[in-house]
Formats: structure tokens, sequence, C-alpha cells
């Protein structure tokens, strides 16, 4: 199996590619999060330490779709370059390799430095003892930088609020864009995609966050110069939007099901405030 570096900082970054198995299994590796595809965690590497993830593809058809359309390590790299060269703050992208068998992609590899101050989103939000007044700042500062990262013709394919991290040292703050690896950038971004990211990151964070709160967020996010009709007709599209979501995740769960729904049995109200 090869290691290939697509991305190195340093000459000493790139010869860690070669040592990131043994560091992933060793005794030192604190791990974060592990799914059957993803592993990610810290380590202290080249006397720094770093966030790593790995991503495996699991079947050879993946990986050769991966070396077609992208790798995780890939779009990593183009989304640092893309928020680099935008000016919206992320971690530092260290090292960035894939590892290929049999011209498939096996596993992507990313090394990002570890943000220690920063926390996601919603722990910042709601669980630091801050007071609304806090709050209501740091949702408007949120809606202004999404609209600015929209207007520099830059779209993420997931705004969760787990990917979002908020540092507030002396009372500034600072929001970074903790994922790279689903950034694009467009000439103008169509309104469709636009509210795509407006309802991923209202699903995520709405479940900690009450119906006023996030109709504040979307005002600031439209501008000072939005009036309640703009606003209004924001809130039918996106409601429109989320109820098409809501019967796709229903369908999904159905063809899923072993044993199908009983007659006359109701389905789910999918339905949800916006």
């Amino acid at each position: 199996m090869a290691t290939r570096v697509l991305f190195a900082q340093s000459p000493e970054w790139k010869l860690a590619g070669g040592h990131l198995d043994e560091l992933l299994h060793g005794p030192d590796f604190r791990i974060i999060k592990r799914t059957p595809r993803t592993c990610a965690g810290v380590a202290r590497l080249n006397g720094v330490e770093v966030f790593i993830k790995r991503v495996t593809n699991n079947s050879w058809l993946k990986g050769i779709t991966a070396r077609i359309f992208g790798s995780r390590a890939q779009r990593s790299v183009r989304g640092a370059r893309l928020l680099e060269h935008a000016g919206f703050a992320h971690p530092k992208l260290l090292a960035a390799c894939e590892q290929r068998q049999f011209g498939a992609i096996v596993a992507s590899y990313i090394i990002t430095e570890y943000l220690r101050r920063p926390k996601i989103l919603s722990r910042v939000a709601l669980a630091d003892g801050r007071d609304f007044r806090w709050r209501r700042r740091l949702s408007g500062e949120l809606a202004g930088m999404i609209r600015s990262l929209h207007a520099a013709g830059c779209y993420t394919r997931d705004l969760q609020e787990t990917n979002l991290m908020v540092e507030a040292p002396g009372g500034a703050l600072r929001i970074y864009f903790a994922d790279m690896e689903d950034f694009r950038r467009f000439p103008l971004i169509p309104v469709r995609l636009r509210l795509n990211n407006l309802l991923q990151l209202d699903r995520s964070i709405g479940r900690f966050v009450s119906r006023p709160h996030r109709l504040r967020f979307l005002y600031s996010y439209l501008g000072a110069d939005a009036g309640r009709a703009e606003v209004r007709v924001m809130i039918r599209r996106l409601e429109r939007l989320r109820l098409r979501v809501e019967r796709r995740k229903y369908r999904r769960l159905s063809s899923r099901t072993i044993i199908p729904h009983a007659a006359g049995s109701q389905r789910p109200n999918t339905r949800g405030s916006s």
C-alpha cells in the first residue's frame, strides 16, 4: 500500500505521512471520534499537538470514485486554500495524504493544527453561562459571517453547528470553519444553495435555541435592509425545503424497514418550524 502526500507545510510534515497508521494505533493517540469509516483524534507529532483525521473507503469502487472526483484529502487541501483566499478562519492545514492500493484510494489523512481554546458553537452559545445579550451578539456575528461567505462565492455542503468553532478571548469573537473538505466556490451562490446552508444550520442548532432566536438569526443574515415581506418569503422557502428533506429522510428510513407499516397507520408529521 503506497502513501501519497498531497500537501505538506514543510519537509518534516511530508515525512510524517509514512508513520500515521502507527501513530493512530499508538498509546498516545487520544480519540475524539470513531465510526466505521472515520477515526479522529489528537496526537503529538513533530513536537506539536495536532488533530488527525482518517477517513477510509470501504470498497474498491468507492476508492476509484474518490480518485476521479476527489478524495477527502484532496478536498481538504482545496477547501483550505479557498478559505485562506477568502479570508475566513480555519485550522491551519499541516499535511494531507492518501493511501492507494490497486489504483483505488483506500484512506485519506488530514493533519491540522489542534484548536485548544475554541469550542463548538452550541457549547459556547449555551453552556458557558453567557447572558442573552452576548448570545444575541454571537448570533449576529455568525449570521454576518455566513452572509459574507456566500457573498464571496463560497458554499459548504455541511454547515453543521459541530463544524463551527468559536473563540472569545477578551470578549472578542473569532469563528472557525473546522471542516474544510466540503467547501466549493461558485461565481454566484444560487438561492437554493444558500437556503440549503441555512437549513443545515437551523436543523443542527434548532434543538438548542428558541424559534425567536432563530428568526433573529435570519433577520441578521438578510441584513438591515431586509423587510418583513422578504423575511416571510425566505421562511416559506425554508419551510418547503425542510419538508422535502424530511420526506426524503422518511422514505430512506421506510426503505430500511423490514416489517412494513400496518394498513391504515399514519406517517409521522414531517412538518417542522423553521
